[in-house]
């Protein structure tokens, strides 16, 4: 079970084309500014089954899938679980926004095992000081955008290139 603000179907906001993004209930970080400050506390959301997300995601033949929140890293075994059952019944790439860093993941069992499954990771935690509405898929110029897959292999953070101009 995971708990869950909402979910949101063919989103164009949270990563390249249609996504579904599922909003995370609970984030510790408590970011000033942050757009979402209702998914702060945990017992806001809505438990949902693992199973009951996945349906949902599969029933969308064409989008993408958004894990962000929250913070979906407050919740590592369950998205865990729904990451690697999209991954082993799609081609769906996935997006993970969270207010960590990559290097702190890492250092997380729990976490870095959900990394395995994540495509492209948005991190950082949102700074309203370095807020800038130009950037692609970020509020803050602090957030990176990493290529998850590239950087565990070359084992080091590697940056996402965006090829494209929107």
């Amino acid at each position: 079970m995971l708990s869950i603000i909402d979910i949101i179907e063919d989103t164009t906001v949270d990563g390249p084309g249609f996504r579904t993004a599922i909003y995370a209930a609970g984030c510790p970080n408590a970011c000033p500014g942050c757009h979402n400050p209702e998914s702060w506390d945990i017992k806001k959301g809505k438990q949902i089954s693992t199973e009951e997300i996945l349906t949902k995601v599969l029933a969308d033949d064409f989008a993408n899938v958004t894990f962000s929140g929250g913070d979906p890293m407050f919740q590592p075994e369950g998205f865990t679980k729904l990451a690697q059952a999209i991954k082993e019944k799609s081609r769906k790439n996935i997006w993970c926004y969270t207010g960590y860093t990559f290097e702190r993941l890492l250092d997380n069992p729990k976490q870095a095992e959900l990394l395995k499954y994540i495509d492209v990771l948005v991190d950082g935690k949102f700074k309203q000081a370095l807020r800038d509405e130009s950037l692609l898929f970020r509020g803050s110029s602090n957030q990176r955008l990493i290529d998850v897959k590239a950087s565990l292999k070359a084992n080091k953070t590697v940056l996402l290139e965006l090829n494209y101009d929107l």
